[in-house]
């Protein structure tokens, strides 16, 4: 039996998507009221799934007082679907830190300057901000504000979903239990 992990990176290879690594990431709040975006997947091992945010964005402090989250690979064009289910973690600052180095400056200086999730009045607000900061940082290297975080997703759950003819769709449930995965196949 091949592991779930090693499963998601034969499809994520196999991928015919533009962009296999857009991924919509569900989160809740302390009242249990769900939200979801597309954020992209930047690394992904048996230890989880690792994407990069604003600690401040409404999926950051939802993360932070609900650490659990849902992930769905739609890869629409391959007719497969990969949903994972899990607990979050914070990355530790050197590995967030050699992420966000590797970012473009303009990026770099983007997440200085947003807000993430607030209430943006004047967009030359904004636009003011970049330009103070590229002065502010003007030849020196950018260091990472204490905003901008990675976060992991420690998988629990991984459903693999396969388009059949007719509605037959496969669907394989892997479940983490007792240090060891469990697959099962479910009905369509």
């Amino acid at each position: 039996m091949i592991d779930p992990i090693g499963l998601f990176s034969q499809w994520y290879r196999a991928s015919l998507c533009i962009e296999p690594a857009a991924m919509t990431l569900a989160t809740c709040n302390k009242d249990c009221i769900p939200s979801a975006r597309v954020v992209l997947l930047k690394e992904y091992s048996d230890k989880g799934f690792i994407f990069f945010t604003n600690i401040n964005s409404r999926k950051g402090k939802e993360l932070i007082k609900n650490p659990k989250a849902a992930l769905v690979f739609n890869w629409i064009a391959s007719s497969r679907q990969v949903r994972v289910e899990g607990d979050v973690g914070l990355l530790d600052s050197d590995k967030t830190d050699k992420y966000y180095a590797s970012r473009p400056r303009e990026s770099q200086i983007s997440a200085w300057c947003s807000k993430q999730s607030s209430v943006l009045n004047d967009w030359q607000d904004f636009e003011q901000e970049i330009k103070i900061k590229n002065m502010e940082f003007l030849d020196k290297k950018i260091p990472r504000p204490s905003s901008w975080v990675g976060f992991c997703v420690i998988p629990k759950v991984i459903e693999f979903w396969q388009a059949g003819e007719h509605r037959r769709h496969i669907r394989h449930v892997y479940t983490f239990k007792n240090n060891k995965w469990k697959v099962e196949q479910l009905y369509p």
